[in-house]
């Protein structure tokens, strides 16, 4: 599915349709993925399961549903794969489907099986010619049974005691329910069906979690014929207090196996930081896994450890020169080739998110072979023929999947590519609108210069001057990629006519390991020095751009950045500021935060203690279920601006965390965000609704089942 927009816009940025990661076929030939729309018209999302043809470039609805997800293929079953499909009070299937163009989805499609409760993270190993090992996600009780929310009883109380940490976590409260890998076997029946076996808990008794709370999940484990690898939070340390993880292996005879033995644990000598991506090489006969060295320290750098023999706890550090490791970048996203020979891996890179390939030289040891050179890979399969399918994004470009060749020594072209928005021109966008600078770092014993993203309208004119938008991202220690954002989105600001700048100052990540540590208990000063650097490069070296009109936003770290900027100098060379849920002092921000370790190893400067200094106009956005940084924080700055008298806003939104991810909520957060910072840098308003009108919220809600049983009709199908 592919959209046209004249112009680009909050509205086209969200109802944009979401594809999911591409699952090629073994050979390439076929791309499983999902789309997910929304529609400002309907105040619905419509999900569609797609197949892709690589050689045509044809993409063919499978199905229209909003409860399927994740397919993956069934090897060595042409045209066959699973997916999940959520039903009625919580309950998962296990749907069997093929993608044969003559098949109708419903008398092609059948449950093979099913788990009592939600799940996810799917993962499908052949184990034979007529039987799959079958592994998902979903919680489990405390004693081990599977849980269901939405049929579990509930007390006449809502309180809740704790004992212990965490209290809370990223947007929830913690429950003694926690995540669980569940197996099972998938085999081939005499009428050419599969038929799933009985669940089994492979972590029942262990003590342990996984998929990690609360992003983790295919990430956070792999199968192989042999058993399970996973990741789990040390259970002798707090979660809350530690980001130390283990590596575990449940080695099974049988995919029935019940109960399922104790887990194996591999000992990683002197590391106490996050462990991470464990996958099994091809033939599962050794693994690798990501490891951090410094205890709390999240943003410390990912290093990849080997595991040959998985019968013994013995780990080999790949580039385990040091302690810091001679590879100067953090991989994520590994996968082995289909031989077991090269190890491929994605890291940010100078802006980009690049793929690299890893393989061993008996002359030149481990050599690493960068693939890519532009975009942000965020998914790597790698197929039989030796090429590697990859999903990736751009600043002007949402979602494209590409097949490149890797037998060349350096980036090369893809062989094929395919883009849901034609390379942005569908949305109106252009690459050419997107260019970098290099400014004078100021701390030149790191890195000599800082690396920003240009971003100008797509109507640019020579000659013409616009107003900067500076944009600050969060982290802090994080960075402005080539890549896509439907939250902070830089091309959004560009369209209504701003000259974009989103500059990678101190701290930010794809610049060397010693460029981001540089950020830690110096928060208000590096990073602070560069941003003056930038504006005064800006100034001096672009007259397109007019300072007298710009402004300045930012999210988390960034919005502690312009709570920053509004007590120091260079706050006053803005008209206004927007803050996003940022941090304004340390008892009331980081003190309350859930992940206790943060603020001990990286916080430095409080923008509290500059509030005589405040004056420019700023805007506050901070959201109730934000428990990363709570929303006394927002209140706290706006209550400073207010009682200064310093023109100021607050948004925030009830159902919301430290980000706002419904549609409805996030046009409105785009309404007042633009309203705002036009109104100061003299460009029309962006939504000209009363801003206190119920139209400019999204108009009231109806309930159509009380309307169609209103009017007699009874209640509307399903």
């Amino acid at each position: 599915m592919t959209v046209k927009a004249h112009k680009f816009t909050p509205e086209v940025l969200l109802s944009a349709p979401r594809r999911s990661a591409g699952v090629p076929n073994a050979d390439g030939s076929s791309v499983l993925y999902t789309t997910s729309t929304y529609s400002f018209d309907s105040h619905a999302k419509t999900v569609e399961l797609r197949s892709l043809d690589t050689k045509s470039n044809e993409s063919t609805l499978l199905v229209q549903d909003n409860s399927v997800s994740e397919p993956v293929w069934l090897p060595g079953e042409k045209d066959v794969f699973a997916c999940l499909k959520g039903e009625d009070k919580g309950k998962t299937s296990i749907l069997i489907a093929t993608t044969k163009s003559s098949s109708d989805w419903k008398d092609s499609t059948y449950t093979a099986g099913s788990i009592d409760a939600p799940a996810g993270s799917l993962k499908i190993v052949q184990l034979s010619d007529s039987s799959y090992a079958v592994v998902l996600a979903a919680q489990c009780s405390p004693d081990g049974s599977l849980y269901n929310s939405e049929t579990a009883p509930t007390t006449h109380s809502t309180g809740k005691l704790y004992k212990n940490l965490f209290v809370r976590h990223w947007d929830d409260y913690v429950t003694p329910q926690k995540n669980t890998l569940w197996y099972a076997t998938l085999t081939k029946a005499k009428d050419g069906k599969f038929e799933l076996s009985k669940w089994v808990n492979a972590l029942k008794g262990a003590g342990l979690e996984s998929p990690i709370p609360p992003f983790g999940g295919t990430d956070s484990f792999d199968v192989s014929k042999s058993g399970i690898i996973f990741v789990s939070k040390d259970p002798k340390t707090n979660p809350a207090l530690s980001t130390k993880c283990n590596v575990y292996y449940v080695k099974l005879q049988s995919f029935t196996e019940d109960p399922a033995p104790k887990p194996f644990e591999y000992t990683i000598q002197d590391f106490k930081g996050a462990s991470s991506s464990p996958i099994f090489s091809p033939d599962g006969k050794k693994a690798v896994f990501l490891s951090m060295y410094t205890a709390g320290y999240e943003s410390d750098k990912s290093q990849i450890f080997l595991i040959e023999d998985l019968k013994k706890d013995s780990v080999q550090r790949l580039f385990g020169q040091t302690k810091e490791g001679s590879l100067d970048k953090s991989p994520q996203n590994l996968a082995f080739s289909c031989d077991g020979e090269t190890l491929y891996f994605s890291a940010e890179d100078q802006g980009y998110g690049r793929l690299f390939a890893l393989t061993s030289d008996p002359t030149n040891g481990q050599v690493v072979r960068p693939l890519t050179n532009t975009g942000y890979v965020s998914d790597i399969r790698p197929l039989e023929s030796g090429d590697v399918f990859y999903t990736n994004s751009s600043l002007v470009d949402y979602s494209s999947y590409s097949i490149i060749g890797t037998s060349k020594a350096n980036a090369q072209a893809a062989k094929w590519t395919h883009s849901s928005s034609k390379g942005g021109s569908s949305l109106g966008l252009k690459v050419s609108q997107v260019s970098s600078i290099h400014t004078p770092a100021s701390d030149t014993t790191v890195n000599k210069t800082v690396h920003s993203w240009v971003i100008k309208p797509s109507n640019f004119e020579e000659g013409k001057k616009y107003p900067l938008a500076l944009l600050i991202h969060g982290g802090p220690q994080g960075s402005w990629g080539d890549s896509w954002s439907t939250r902070w989105n830089p091309a959004v600001y560009a369209e209504q006519g701003y000259v974009v700048i989103t500059p990678n100052i101190t701290g930010s990540t794809g610049y060397g390991q010693a460029f981001t540590d540089a950020i830690r208990k110096d928060w208000g000063g590096a990073p602070y020095n560069d941003l003056v650097n930038v504006i005064d490069w800006v100034e001096k070296h672009m007259p397109e751009v007019d300072m007298t009109r710009a402004v300045a936003l930012g999210a988390s770290y960034g919005g502690y950045m312009v709570n920053w900027l509004n007590g120091h100098d260079l706050g006053r060379r803005f008209k206004a500021m927007v803050c996003h849920d940022g941090i304004f002092s340390f008892a009331g921000g980081l003190l309350a935060t859930e992940e206790v370790y943060f603020p001990f190893t990286d916080l430095g400067g409080l923008p509290c203690r500059h509030l005589d200094h405040w004056q420019t106009p700023q805007l506050v956005i901070h959201n109730e279920k934000d428990y990363r940084l709570c929303i006394s924080e927002g209140l706290a700055a706006f209550n400073v601006l207010q009682a200064r008298g310093i023109d100021s806003q607050f948004l925030t939104f009830p159902d919301e965390n430290h980000w706002v991810l419904k549609p409805e909520n996030s046009l409105v957060w785009h309404k007042v965000v633009l309203n705002w910072i036009n109104k100061y840098a003299g460009l029309p308003p962006y939504c000209k609704d009363d801003e206190e009108s119920e139209s400019f919220f999204g108009g009231y809600k109806e309930d159509k089942e009380e309307l169609v049983e209103m009017a007699g009709m009874g209640k509307p199908e399903t």
